[in-house]
């Protein structure tokens, strides 16, 4: 079998399962999403997955589409066990990543889209950023470490780096691998002034 086909089955498989993961541990009350960035990230997933759709992009589109199934149903979770939302700094990250969410939609360029789309989940992200800043516990290092992973298996799939087809796995496994290490630094942090 190709490898290539292995590395994106893999990383579509990992980026399946940590929504589950995620899910599970905001059942029980361990994790609670910022909903802010949970909306963000719901509208931009699924614009996302129609922009590489629109690119012809064979590799990046499975790890979107899989990212936009899971932002569906983490949203929904969000609305009754999340937190956030109303904040001024939310609502300021909610009204820029709308903007380039607007920019990326009227430009014809898919390429450039794709850039917007990332610009647009990176604001969308900071909600949750500062949340998990100073709440560590409210967010599970296992859920941003399997997408971590499935960035870079999606990443390594790509036969010719291109930026706009190694633009989105890198961000991916950027954005989620810092989000680990907040969640288990501030954790380690906190736990070690207790």
């Amino acid at each position: 079998m190709n490898p290539r086909i292995i590395l994106i089955a893999i990383s579509s498989l990992l980026a399946l399962i940590s929504p589950v993961i995620y899910a599970h541990s905001i059942l029980r009350g361990e994790t609670r999403p910022h909903r802010t960035t949970r909306f963000i990230l719901l509208l931009i997933t699924l614009l996302s997955t129609a922009s590489l759709i629109a690119a012809h992009d064979t590799v990046a589109v499975w790890l979107a589409g899989v990212s936009a199934i899971q932002a569906i149903f983490i949203f929904y979770l969000s609305i009754k066990h999340g937190m956030g939302g109303w904040s001024k700094a939310d609502i300021a990250c909610l009204v820029i990543a709308l903007i380039g969410i607007i920019v990326w939609q009227t430009t014809s360029n898919p390429v450039l889209g794709l850039y917007f789309s990332i610009l647009a989940d990176f604001t969308g992200m900071i909600p949750a950023i500062i949340k998990t800043y100073r709440l560590p516990h409210t967010e599970n290092a296992w859920f941003f470490g399997f997408d971590t992973v499935s960035g870079l298996l999606t990443t390594l799939a790509v036969t010719a780096f291109v930026a706009q087809q190694v633009a989105y796995p890198i961000y991916i496994m950027l954005m989620n691998g810092a989000m680990v290490l907040l969640i288990k630094g501030r954790g380690l942090q906190k736990n070690s002034r207790g």
